[in-house]
């Protein structure tokens, strides 16, 4: 069992690529443009109100649902997974930028460390999560997988026991797992990804001017972290080389084993 996690590159200083930063284009997202799947639209940055950035408090993305039915922990800080689709864990994050929090939700695949799904918004609303519990799934099923008996692993938030998130996972015959309360381990792998994009990107590329502005260099770091950026926990291979490996040695085995 895994008490103490980490995600980290190869040897030496792991930094993103400098690629410039591209202008944020009033009234849009990058994400709308880009990808194919239901995503709600945001407003400009220009609409975002400074307020409780602009006074220094720190959000809390963390809102505990009320206790009733509420599901079980299936992991118990046991991060592992023999096959891809197997264990996805959730979280969410915030970022300061000029004009307010930016929050941003991520989906990781456990066997290959892999991001299936993310959003950005100056929400904390549901459909912060549920957009990129949409784009996980849109992704895997758009490869053919099959989500049945998928476990999805996230806090007690009430974003992620949403009636519409968890009547999304049904549709897909996955299955909740969450959290202990108060507990910080309880949900380490995605806090451990929350640190690396914290590390990697927010303040490595920092100030941020606003949703749009983050938003465009999130699709770029999501990019690189997922095709170049090399896990000593992979092997010192990026999540799609490692996801490639692991689908030829599993055909192999499979071969072997019928012939």
């Amino acid at each position: 069992m895994e008490k103490n996690l980490r995600i980290s590159g190869g040897a030496g200083t792991v930094r993103t690529p400098a690629h410039p930063r591209a202008p944020a284009k009033s009234g849009t997202s990058c994400t709308d443009a880009v990808f194919p799947w239901p995503v709600h639209c945001r407003a400009a940055d220009a609409r975002v109100r400074p307020t409780r950035a602009a006074a220094g408090q720190v959000p809390r993305t963390t809102r505990p649902a009320a206790e009733t039915g509420r599901p079980g922990d299936l992991v118990r800080r046991n991060f592992t997974a023999v096959r891809p689709n197997q264990l996805w864990v959730a979280d969410l994050t915030y970022v300061r930028t000029s004009v307010g929090w930016v929050y941003a939700a991520f989906v990781l695949d456990v066997r290959s460390r892999m991001i299936v799904g993310w959003q950005v918004s100056t929400s904390l609303y549901t459909d912060l999560a549920l957009d990129a519990l949409k784009m996980a799934m849109w992704r895997r099923e758009n490869q053919g997988a099959d989500l049945g008996g998928l476990i999805h692993h996230s806090d007690r938030g009430v974003q992620y026991r949403a009636i519409r998130y968890s009547q999304r996972l049904a549709e897909a015959g996955a299955v909740a797992s969450v959290g202990s309360k108060d507990d910080s381990y309880d949900n380490a792998m995605a806090e451990a990804f929350n640190s690396l994009h914290k590390a990697e990107l927010v303040r490595n590329r920092g100030p941020w001017r606003g949703v749009n502005d983050l938003e465009m260099a999130t699709v770029e770091y999501i990019d690189w972290y997922n095709n170049r950026r090399l896990h000593r926990e992979l092997g010192h291979v990026p999540p799609a080389e490692y996801e490639a490996l692991d689908a030829m040695t599993q055909s192999v085995t499979a071969l072997l084993k019928t012939s």
